[in-house]
């Protein structure tokens, strides 16, 4: 079976070709790169976080991530991490391919059993019905692998506040160990969500700079490849990271050397409207 998308002509064009626009302009906009992914598959990478907002707040940003996925060897499985926002409690995976306006994604079922096999996660489609936190980055996924398109297989699986992260990840660990296979993993997070629409307002003045600095010290931690630290600053701040457990399953999953961050920046930079704004990141682990 295959999923049909639910946000297209939302988050993104439902058109191919207006999407595949958008996606140029996210890659040389101001915010972005300013070149189109390079496919040189020179270098070695091990996962990247990426933001799964609007293409047209967290688009810019998104780009850096695939960019820089693009520049990598062509992994045999994209293992994606995303939050669940519909509540759903077990880290779930699906079996299903997935379809975006350039053409489906496969899932790669054999990783996916195997995975869920070492006890951690289930398989449950309906808890990917409607989420859209790994939708939106296979659009880019497609565009940052042009030429190896139809070759792209994904895990999919969405992740909650009851997920074991250090235990999922040593389960991604020995199921790409006893498979062979390579993987680069993408952790989809945007960072401090703040205002009244979030119901998060821990400071009135100097918005702008003050976010900005509570994502800085999150960041901080991811840089240290502390997946601890991280969760305990996110306790500890009340920093409204809506895919932590899925950086801290990732930061757990890879046996990373450095984390780099490419770009940052916050949805009212975009719209000069700081009373609800939301930050995003782009950062490469190797």
């Amino acid at each position: 079976m295959t999923r049909k998308p639910c946000v297209s002509g939302q988050f993104y064009e439902a058109d191919m070709n207006q999407l595949n626009e958008q996606i140029k302009e996210s890659f040389l906009s101001k915010r972005g790169p300013g070149t189109l992914p390079a496919n040189k598959r020179e270098k070695d990478i091990l996962g990247v976080i990426c933001p799964h907002a609007g293409y047209a707040f967290s688009g810019a940003c998104a780009a850096w991530s695939y960019s820089s996925i693009a520049e990598a060897g062509f992994p045999d499985v994209f293992i994606i991490i995303g939050p669940s926002h519909y509540g759903t409690e077990n880290p779930a995976a699906t079996l299903q391919d997935f379809e975006t306006p350039f053409g489906v994604v496969k899932t790669d079922a054999e990783f996916v059993n195997a995975l869920a096999k070492k006890g951690n996660i289930i398989i449950d489609e309906d808890a990917h019905a409607s989420e859209h936190s790994i939708e939106v980055q296979l659009p880019f996924l497609q565009f940052a692998n042009k030429d190896r398109m139809k070759d792209i297989k994904i895990a999919p699986i969405t992740v909650s506040g009851k997920t074991d992260c250090k235990a999922l990840g040593l389960d991604i660990k020995e199921t790409l160990i006893d498979s062979g296979k390579k993987a680069v993993v993408i952790a989809s997070s945007d960072f401090t969500h703040y205002g009244r629409n979030y119901g998060y307002i821990p400071f009135s003045s100097d918005i702008q700079k003050r976010m900005y600095e509570l994502d800085e010290g999150a960041i901080k931690h991811i840089k240290n490849l502390d997946s601890g630290g991280f969760l305990n600053y996110c306790f500890e701040t009340g920093a409204t990271i809506c895919g932590q457990i899925a950086i801290a399953v990732l930061l757990s999953a890879v046996k990373a050397k450095k984390a780099k961050l490419l770009q940052y920046y916050t949805s009212g930079d975009i719209t000069n409207d700081y009373r609800n704004a939301v930050g995003y990141a782009a950062i490469e682990l190797e």
